[in-house]
């Protein structure tokens, strides 16, 4: 987490606001082309490793282009319903976490087209369908008990449709082929990447362990009968009275804790009197 607030602090002031606004804007595009020609993006537009090596360098952005649904309505709503997660987790996270986590998943979605081009031989022209289960997966941990209406009629929370998501790329990511594993995995890095650097390691810091087991040792509840506090020099403890209070002093040598009536008028314990009685 501190790597992200370094990072933050920095180059905060760089990050693109609305950055959901504009990715909508492109599947927008991407939703008339398709309703148009959809052989128009498959070919100027789409994620084609071999072009990009030849230096048609554009398709690393235009390929966002294609729409997370088919269909005026589908795809209408679907923009909404992205839209709507990608400005909740800006709110959230800030504008400048949601754009690296965006910026991620782009990234493993092109190299993960290069990469395929260049050890298998042939481009994949991957669809940033990927990415747009990232924004969803990313608002499901945020959000897990938010409901979504599946086939508009049945109510289900954001974590179990996640789940389920998840569940079918770990099954093509076990039975599919190398090619396969390098899409799936490359593609959904900024949800590995992400939520691995900006967690918080402390709880499983052994000092920071030590820290708490120290704690709890020290506000467990005494056995009954036993007292907590008592004065070093009129031996008197809480229950004398509910409404005396004690300090130690910060003077004497050695943990010697005293009464409201003796913390200011008792003799200070010193190094040379250390084993002597205080009163």
């Amino acid at each position: 987490m501190k790597f992200f607030y370094k990072l933050e602090r920095k180059y905060g002031k760089y990050a693109i606001h609305n950055l959901m606004y504009y990715l909508v804007v492109l599947y927008g595009i991407g939703l008339i082309i398709s309703l148009w020609n959809p052989l128009i993006y498959y070919r100027y537009l789409a994620l084609d490793g071999e072009a990009i090596l030849h230096g048609q360098i554009w398709r690393v952005v235009t390929f966002l282009c294609y729409p997370p649904a088919q269909g005026i309505f589908f795809g209408i709503l679907a923009l909404y319903l992205y839209y709507s997660m990608g400005q909740t987790l800006e709110r959230v996270w800030g504008a400048f976490r949601f754009n690296i986590y965006v910026a991620l998943g782009v990234l493993g979605h092109v190299l993960a087209e290069i990469i395929i081009t260049l050890a298998f031989g042939y481009s994949p022209n991957l669809l940033p369908v990927a990415l747009d289960f990232s924004l969803f997966f990313a608002f499901a941990l945020t959000f897990p008990d938010v409901e979504f209406l599946l086939m508009y009629l049945i109510p289900v929370k954001a974590k179990w449709l996640a789940v389920a998501e998840g569940a079918v790329y770990l099954y093509y990511l076990i039975m599919g082929n190398m090619a396969t594993r390098v899409e799936i995995v490359m593609s959904l890095a900024n949800v590995i990447l992400f939520f691995l650097l900006t967690r918080n390691y402390n709880r499983v810091n052994p000092k920071e362990i030590k820290r708490k087991h120290d704690f709890k040792t020290q506000m467990r509840i005494r056995p009954q009968g036993q007292t907590r506090h008592k004065c070093a020099v009129c031996g008197r403890t809480e229950k004398d009275g509910p409404a005396m209070e004690f300090r130690y002093c910060s003077k004497c040598v050695g943990n010697y804790e005293y009464c409201q009536d003796h913390l200011y008028t008792h003799k200070h314990v010193t190094s040379e009197s250390a084993g002597d009685n205080p009163a």
